[in-house]
């Protein structure tokens, strides 16, 4: 690992491995972790700097060979990881590697590049506050819904990347029962919505689900599952036994650049927008009151 000085002259942190990581995990301090997953190099600054200005204390730039950050230097709290070569599943193999590598109770997050996590008033509260109220509750773990940000307009102009001037879907958001082995899961569903429902001809199947378990709190044994499950079926839970959970969101424009990115998607879709967008505004309480995410008992 190296120091270097970022802006505003305080020290970063870039780990050229995963093991190098492991051995400078305690400079990182006590969470909460924010984990970016750099598929590309689109989005990446815009996903630091909104990470570092909710709260985390630590967001870590996950790097594949081949992606830079495309910054001249690193705010305070941000770090680099540098990966020997691109995972066939980037958040299986990284997030589980954090899991080991942090210690126990820590909380963690993983986003992609080009996606913004949002939670109950987030407008006027911190991480640590709301991860606090959902320690209190005796919650380990946030459900997350992943809301899919596209641009207005032809395809062709934009890439599927507009943060100044997003569009989200206002309505068309369901859920199915989740079963395994001929079995509802208790307090477990399977959600979907967005563009991975509009255009679920252009997406496997196995990725149309937008709910994630984004935010949690690693213990031993505790690992990802392909699908963006964990291992500890309660910590997939929307809510505890006795009450409603606060859930959270996370703005994506991950589904845009892909669907604009493949060339059979680019090449039968016209323009993402239809009659249900609506402009994003940047807000949690806009998230809030569309019903993609509630605060549950924190008020």
């Amino acid at each position: 690992m190296r120091r270097r000085r970022g802006a505003g002259n305080p020290t970063v942190m870039e780990f050229a491995s995963l093991d190098d990581l492991r051995a400078g995990v305690r400079l990182l301090g006590p969470g909460p972790v924010c984990l970016v997953l750099c598929e590309d190099d689109a989005g990446i600054e815009g996903s630091l700097t909104h990470h570092l200005g909710i709260g985390f204390r630590a967001v870590i730039l996950a790097l594949p060979p081949g992606v830079g950050t495309g910054l001249g230097g690193l705010p305070e709290g941000a770090h680099v990881l540098r990966l020997a070569q691109r995972p066939a599943d980037l958040a299986e193999v990284c997030v589980n590697e954090m899991i080991d590598i942090l210690p126990p109770g820590t909380w963690l997050a993983y986003t992609y590049n080009a996606e913004f996590l949002f939670y109950p008033f987030a407008e006027t509260r911190r991480i640590g506050e709301a991860l606090a109220f959902c320690a209190e509750e005796r919650r380990d773990a946030v459900l997350t819904f992943v809301v899919d940000l596209y641009p207005k307009g032809p395809l062709s102009e934009s890439g599927g990347l507009t943060p100044e001037e997003a569009f989200l879907d206002e309505s068309g958001y369901y859920a199915l029962a989740r079963r395994r082995d001929g079995h509802t899961l208790e307090r477990q569903l399977d959600f979907y919505g967005g563009l991975r429902w509009r255009f679920e001809e252009f997406v496997p199947p196995a990725r149309r689900r937008i709910d994630r378990i984004a935010i949690f709190r690693t213990k031993p044994a505790l690992r990802l599952l392909p699908d963006h499950r964990l291992t500890d079926e309660e910590m997939n839970t929307y809510a505890c036994p006795w009450h409603n959970s606060m859930t959270a969101a996370v703005a994506s424009f991950r589904a845009a650049k892909a669907l604009a990115a493949n060339p059979l998607s680019r090449n039968r879709i016209a323009r993402f927008d239809w009659p249900g967008s609506i402009p994003f505004e940047w807000r949690a309480q806009q998230l809030m009151d569309l019903g993609l995410m509630e605060p549950g008992q924190w008020f």
